[in-house]
């Protein structure tokens, strides 16, 4: 069995993902192929995780390249956790020009203004891998965990011919997230849960404690009283439950930029009132570069890392499918008729199950119309965006931008298309030309 990794860069993720293969002792001998396009970065995490494999007495054949056949050639699984254009200069450029205009965003790589244009230059890239998988690994799955999430997966399943599940962590910290700021920790791992919707906006259908008793009513009642939740934690996703009486999967700085509410230029004291932190990403991104200055050296140098097997889907989903040993998860996939009150040519969250035929979707039927729609406007972002990558004209880009939910309630027409036009210049080099 041969694992690609795509964008093996990213070593905390790389780590995480090989990490927990290695300890699964189903896998026996195993090879990775380790691929970036930065070689400094490669060979650090090539370290990292080959001292893991030898601390964990691992199985794993480990190797890296700059080599595009040779990463795909023969693989079984290609994991993509690739960034274009990194922190610098893209997801500056993503956060600066829209200030220009008055737009401000939170984390800008699922949606809105920031969430588009990320598409729009990973996408050609992820489709030249899909061209290389055709010829290399044509059978291989490819387990995607970049944003957007939902526009970078459903162009890969309706316009190339490889196999592709979109992960995302948010579904399995939900329910415990939310029972914790709560106060309801005797109920946290002991519930049943039902999710679906969209990537960073699935719907907490239902929550039952383990006899079947309905969590929700004791729920919204601590959320909407002042005795609970002091610390004032996750505002937009507690009041977007109290409006459309469900919790949503993904985060409040999150949340708060999918939908026209809470990040309002004429409403300055919304920020301060669901404490949403304006200009996050950015600020991650460079503590993340100072913490990994800090500690690279001595990991590399430290043979005797050890790991701790993480919730993240991607070696659950291999073990399942190369033993025949059934698992569930919920992936991005296509929305064949899976949720019935959204498009079908979306890319939806929903529970799979994994065997040896690979992604197998389950049927959920329909959303409570309300979390439909607000799904909706979101999806109609996600359509536009990838048939502005489908057809390289600049008129679906613009037409994304005034469909997404907080650009459109902070900006008018003209300064939307030119906004775009600005973006799309600033990224000159990046994204494909488009006429």
């Amino acid at each position: 069995m041969k694992i690609t990794f795509i964008g093996a860069g990213s070593t905390v993720f790389a780590r995480n993902v090989i990490g927990d293969c290695i300890l699964t002792p189903e896998f026996g001998n195993f090879d990775v192929c380790l691929f970036d396009i930065d070689p400094k970065r490669l060979e650090e995490s090539f370290l990292i995780i080959s001292n893991i494999n030898r601390t964990m007495n691992g199985r794993a054949n480990i190797t890296y390249t700059l080599d595009r056949e040779y990463a795909f050639r023969g693989a079984d699984f290609v994991v993509n956790a690739i960034q274009v254009g990194g922190y610098e200069p893209c997801t500056v450029t993503d956060f600066e020009i829209p200030k220009k205009y008055g737009l401000r965003q939170t984390i800008a790589d699922t949606l809105g203004i920031g969430g588009i244009f990320r598409a729009l230059r990973t996408i050609p890239v992820m489709k030249s891998y899909a061209d290389d998988m055709e010829k290399y690994c044509p059978n291989a799955i490819l387990l995607n965990y970049t944003n957007p999430m939902s526009m970078l997966s459903g162009y890969m399943q309706r316009f190339t011919n490889i196999q592709t599940v979109g992960l995302c962590h948010s579904v399995q910290s939900c329910a415990n997230h939310l029972l914790n700021i709560l106060g309801m920790n005797e109920y946290i791992n002991k519930t049943k849960w039902e999710i679906a919707g969209i990537n960073h906006q699935a719907w907490l259908l239902s929550i039952k404690d383990l006899e079947g008793k309905d969590l929700y009513p004791e729920i919204k009642r601590r959320a909407s009283s002042p005795d609970y939740n002091k610390d004032g934690n996750d505002l937009v996703r507690l009041e977007i439950m109290k409006n459309f009486g469900y919790y949503v999967t993904e985060s409040s700085e999150h949340t708060s930029e999918y939908t026209p509410w809470f990040i309002k230029d004429k409403y300055p004291e919304l920020i301060e009132r669901f404490k949403i932190p304006l200009d996050e990403y950015p600020r991650r991104c460079i503590n993340q570069i100072n913490e990994w200055n800090e500690v690279r050296d001595s990991l590399i140098k430290d043979s005797h890392i050890e790991h701790r097997k993480t919730e993240e889907f991607a070696s659950y989903i291999i073990k399942a499918v190369t033993t025949d040993v059934p698992f569930r998860i919920h992936g991005n996939v296509l929305n064949t008729g899976l949720i019935t009150n959204l498009p079908q040519n979306a890319c939806v969250e929903v529970p799979c199950l994994i065997d040896r035929n690979g992604i197998n979707p389950c049927y959920v039927g329909e959303l409570p119309e309300q979390c439909a729609a607000v799904n909706r406007t979101n999806i109609n972002v996600q359509l536009l965006t990838i048939k502005a990558a489908e057809t390289l004209k600049k008129e679906y880009i613009y037409m994304a931008a005034m469909l997404d939910p907080h650009t459109s309630s902070e900006l008018s027409i003209d300064d939307i298309r030119n906004l775009c036009d600005d973006l799309i210049e600033a990224h000159k080099g990046w994204l494909p030309e488009y006429r």
